[in-house]
């Protein structure tokens, strides 16, 4: 109260002082709650109350409005009432189209969403043609005359800057000398193309041994009895071993050879393709001579296929044909093809489903053929790459295939939907799967130099617990097998070399130097203990002991 006091003394010193200087007289309320309160006196609200009073003005169309001349508000307004737009004199000249409301300078625009592609389309369009797609502009001849009859025609015959050449044609239809040629350029094209895509190549056999029946009239295809072992059952070795050293070669393919299968069951043939465009028929037993030699394909040969008594086998080739053979006569009986490269050919193994096969397509398919018919009865098309295997698991139930996108699938029979698909980031394309001769896993070859083992019952799952390595097979689908009692994994590599892994331990217990170029495919005979039969690209079969 001192401070106040004395301030309020102070104040009056000047004030006095002033007084003497201009005669003009101070209002004494301007400072009396400047004054010391005596005792008994409180002071007016009124003096305390500086804030000037609100003027507020009504307004019929939007109620209550805030004069915008005002500094202080002495309550709460609502958000209407401070935001409402400031009232004039109304403007008696005001049309009524510019008292609609309007939210741009030439009117109102009504929101309307348009994705990007469409605007830029109606914006290249409306700058092309000077029209957006939904009107219809004139037509260019009543376009044309009335420029033509209008005031064009007194400045030198000016048709505007669209008009059309002196010479220009209004159609690009050719004489009848440059029709004649573009016939005979289609004619030509279209006899090629054919050539190429629907002629077939003539099919024939060579037949390499003296007779193609024995004494008792049996050919090649009876199983032999006099090799030690019985062939005809599907019993398997009780214990196999290592092969050691090299006992036989199979020469006569002139290039690479892409794939070899044994005869089903007993395994005394040997069937093999090559990319000399040629299929061959092998003895694996007594002689082991050439017996017949199956030609009718134009291009390399990718895949083959025996059904389940072995009269008849499947071959797919690059020609885009899959040609069904029979084995003892090299008859062909049927082609088919959809145009496309066939990369993987199979039989179904049921034995009620032998007149059905499958193929995996170089256009993501695999389609599915009747032998009877020739026609296709189904389509499997949900991969995103060419397919490279199929595998018949569970009872042939179902079967699993491999692709170039990196995915294995898992299909049920005839339903052109996979119920299973299997696809992780670190996985690689897998161009070579076999199914264990127990039928439990599945031993995919992978791209990154392993050998991947699936589940081959229910799961699918991959075991992490057995992974192969230690070969070089980046880029090529070298053929994984296993031994008849599944205490070995062997495999081909990119150096030509047979890899030997064991199946518990997965250490590489042993590897040999096969072939000069690629060994693409491995095959562990079922009834032998240690024979391994190995392929290469350089245009060998070897067998191994």
């Amino acid at each position: 109260m001192g401070s106040l006091v004395s301030y309020g003394s102070d104040s009056d010193s000047d004030n006095e002082t002033q007084s003497n200087r201009s005669p003009e007289k101070i209002d004494p309320d301007a400072l009396a709650h400047l004054q010391p309160l005596k005792s008994g006196q409180t002071l007016s609200l009124a003096l305390l109350n500086s804030a000037p009073e609100v003027a507020v003005k009504e307004a019929v169309e939007t109620g209550v409005h805030l004069d915008p001349s005002l500094k202080e508000v002495t309550y709460n307004p609502t958000y209407e009432t401070m935001f409402a737009p400031e009232f004039g004199p109304v403007n008696p000249y005001r049309s009524q189209q510019m008292a609609a409301p309007r939210n741009m300078l030439s009117g109102y625009a009504e929101p309307a969403h348009v994705n990007d592609f469409m605007f830029e389309q109606q914006r290249r369009t409306f700058s092309t043609f000077g029209l957006t797609v939904f009107e219809v502009g004139p037509k260019k001849t009543d376009k044309r005359k009335k420029v033509q009859g209008g005031e064009a025609d007194d400045i030198d015959n000016y048709l505007g800057p669209w008009a059309k050449y002196v010479d220009e044609k209004d159609s690009a239809k050719p004489s009848e000398e440059e029709q004649k040629e573009l016939d005979e350029i289609t004619a030509k094209r279209q006899k090629k193309g054919r050539n190429e895509e629907e002629a077939p190549a003539e099919e024939k056999t060579i037949l390499h041994v003296k007779d193609a029946y024995d004494y008792q009239g049996r050919s090649y295809l009876h199983v032999p009895q006099d090799v030690g072992i019985n062939l005809r059952t599907a019993d398997t070795p009780d214990k196999c071993y290592l092969p050691k050293k090299q006992i036989h070669v199979w020469s006569g393919h002139t290039k690479g050879v892409s794939a070899i299968r044994l005869f089903p069951v007993s395994g005394h043939l040997l069937l093999s393709c090559s990319m000399d465009c040629k299929i061959k028929l092998w003895e694996v037993y007594n002689e082991r001579r050439c017996v017949r030699t199956f030609i009718g394909h134009s291009k390399a040969v990718r895949d083959i296929c025996f059904n389940n008594t072995g009269t008849q086998y499947m071959s797919a080739a690059y020609d885009r044909y899959l040609k069904l053979w029979d084995t003892e006569t090299g008859q062909c009986i049927s082609r088919f093809t959809n145009r496309k490269v066939p990369y993987c050919v199979k039989f179904n193994p049921d034995e009620d489903k032998q007149n059905l096969f499958v193929a995996g397509m170089s256009d993501k398919k695999i389609v599915q053929w009747d032998v009877r018919t020739g026609e296709v009865v189904q389509e499997y098309d949900r991969h995103l790459g060419a397919v490279n295997t199929i595998t018949f698991v569970d009872e042939n139930r179902r079967f699993v295939s491999t692709s170039d996108d990196k995915s294995l699938r898992v299909w049920e029979w005839d339903i052109p939907v996979d119920f299973k698909y299997i696809a992780e980031p670190s996985m690689h394309s897998m161009p070579a799967v076999t199914l264990s001769p127990n039928g439990k896993w599945l031993a995919c070859q992978s791209m990154d130099n392993q050998i991947l083992i699936f589940g081959a019952q229910n799961r699918f799952r991959l075991n992490k617990k057995k992974i192969f390595k230690g070969h070089m097979v980046a880029g090529y689908a070298c053929q994984v097998d296993f031994s008849p009692d599944m205490s070995y994994v062997v495999s081909g590599d990119a150096d030509g070399k047979l890899n030997i892994w064991d199946w518990k331990t997965t250490k590489l217990y042993h590897r040999i130097k096969a072939h000069d170029k690629v060994c693409i495919s491995a095959l562990w005979h079922p009834h032998e203990t240690s024979k391994v039969i190995t392929c290469g690209w350089d245009g060998q079969i070897k067998l191994w002991d």
